[in-house]
């Protein structure tokens, strides 16, 4: 008289043998390894997450809440860069109590008192997101306006 223990131990493939079952779960999580690493190393597609066109202007949204206004060009796998840039900066009345609204004012980047370069490498995971700005955007014709001044 033989039992169902009995049975399963003699290899006649009705019991799963738990070395098979474990194998295409550790193939598995081997080729999701194997993925991350490449994804790591060459940047896969965060490489090209930023298809800007060279003749459009960009407003870039920073995770600090600020905006700025430019070019952006030269991606690497962790920056950008952002050229010809632009920023609002709000003036608010000096006389208490006064009821005129903040002013916001479009400021070319360079004239600031530590007299940064016109350019600006800004670290990818610090963009919120970007935006390509239109040709009758308010920004993209103070933005003309203030270079033809010039």
């Amino acid at each position: 008289m033989t039992n169902e223990y009995d049975e399963k131990q003699e290899g006649d493939g009705s019991a799963e043998n738990p070395a098979r079952v474990k194998r295409p779960f550790l193939g598995v999580i081997i080729i999701i390894a194997i993925f991350g690493v490449v994804l790591f190393f060459f940047g896969g597609i965060g490489s090209r997450d930023f298809p800007a066109p060279a003749s459009k202007w960009q407003a870039v949204f920073l995770s600090n809440n600020q905006v700025y206004f430019g070019h952006l060009k030269d991606y690497t796998k962790t920056n950008v860069a952002l050229t010809d840039i632009f920023y609002l900066r709000v003036t608010e009345s000096l006389q208490p109590g006064s009821l005129s609204q903040p002013s916001p004012e479009l400021v070319k980047l360079g004239g600031e008192l530590h007299g940064p370069e016109d350019a600006m490498y800004i670290p990818k995971d610090k963009i919120l997101f970007w935006e390509n700005l239109r040709a009758d955007s308010p920004v993209v014709r103070a933005i003309a306006s203030s270079t033809q001044q010039k």
